[in-house]
Formats: C-alpha cells, sequence, structure tokens
C-alpha cells in the first residue's frame, strides 16, 4: 500500500469517526447538540479537505484517474 492510499484511508476513516461520533452524541444525551454539532462540523471539514486532496493528487499527477467511464 501506498502513503497516497494510506492518507486517503486516514483521511476516509476520521470522516467515519466523526459521523459515527455525532450519532452517538445525537442518541446518548439530547443536551449534547453543541458536541453532535462540532463533530459534524468535523465531518464537514475533513471531508471537504479529502476532496481538495484528491483533486490535488489528479492535477500535480501524483494520482491517476483509472479511465473507467460510466455510460457506456
Amino acid at each position: 500500500m501506498t502513503l497516497k492510499s494510506v492518507l486517503i484511508l486516514v483521511a476516509f476513516l476520521a470522516v467515519l469517526y466523526n459521523l459515527g461520533a455525532a450519532l452517538f452524541y445525537m442518541v446518548t444525551n439530547q443536551s449534547a447538540s453543541g458536541r453532535t454539532a462540532r463533530a459534524l462540523t468535523w465531518r464537514i471539514g475533513l471531508s471537504v479537505g479529502l476532496i481538495v486532496l484528491v483533486m490535488l493528487g489528479i492535477v500535480s499527477g501524483v494520482i491517476e484517474p483509472h479511465g473507467i467511464r460510466g455510460g457506456h
């Protein structure tokens, strides 16, 4: 597994962790709306960061798309 794959996997797992944490806070403690909002804010930020990271990787040539096109 290459370094770029590991970075993408770690970022994706962080997104999933924050999504799960937000669900946990929402279900277990109704008064933890601040913690839920903070976890969801982190999830959105990490998701945007992951998308930007992948786009920069494609533009710089570090990541090469596999060439499968839809609609054919």
